[in-house]
């Protein structure tokens, strides 16, 4: 049986349909979620895309965390469901407190639009099972606001409990502490990442296929999860 995996839609969102898309050449089948809607509608996985929910005011992702959807997200996400944030995304679960730290303005105060070669530093989440301890990935990476800050203490206990899921490397294109590009939750069930893995799934459109196994990491995750 195919897995449904959702993809959440919210006002402002961009990327939702290329999401929807890396999740069906992933293998599964992509079931549109509306941020007015609470039901998950029976879905295994859920990604939060990228864009500018409800046009980034007052706060990147901070009217989008109290969206009815999000309610139950963060329920389900509490009890296991893989949840994947992408860029805004990754706000989004900030805000939402599944994930410590925020996303602040770059750094140089630039919008950064380029190809970015990242380094995966943990394979033990559902979102990144796929990949190979320090495998070099090419990633399009595209925000105004994806500057990773957080206290000292929450920066050493990530690196200390290996929730660092992926750093820049061949430079740091906003700033992030310790060039933080995607950290996890204690339970490796919900991934926070600042570049787009949907858009680098098909050779015609992305400057890499290497996108993809974060959409195939979780189809693996959920195949050995309990039933």
């Amino acid at each position: 049986m195919t897995a449904r995996v959702g993809v959440v839609t919210f006002p402002g969102s961009l990327d939702d349909g290329d999401a929807a898309r890396a999740v069906r050449i992933a293998g599964a089948e992509p079931v549109r979620l509306w941020h007015g809607d609470p039901s998950l509608h029976g879905v295994e996985a859920v990604v939060l895309p990228g864009g500018f929910s409800y046009g980034d005011y007052l706060r990147c992702g901070a009217i989008a965390r109290f969206a009815p959807v999000m309610e139950s997200i963060v329920d389900a996400a509490r009890g296991g469901l893989p949840v994947l944030g992408i860029c805004n995304g990754f706000q989004i679960l900030c805000e939402a407190h599944l994930l410590p730290g925020a996303l602040t303005r770059n750094q140089h105060l630039h919008f950064r639009n380029r190809d970015q070669f990242l380094r995966i530093e943990t394979v033990g989440t559902a979102w990144t099972n796929a990949f190979q301890p320090g495998q070099e990935v090419l990633i399009p990476v595209k925000n105004g606001e994806g500057c990773y800050v957080a206290d000292p203490a929450t920066l050493d206990q990530l690196e200390a409990e290996g929730r660092v899921v992926a750093r820049y490397i061949g430079g740091n294109p906003n700033g992030s502490q310790r060039d933080i590009a995607a950290i996890t939750n204690e339970a490796g069930n919900v991934v926070g990442i600042m570049p787009h893995p949907e858009h680098a799934v098909e050779a015609l459109t992305g400057p890499s296929l290497d996108g993809l196994g974060f959409f195939t990491s979780v189809l693996k995750h959920l195949v050995g999860a309990p039933a």
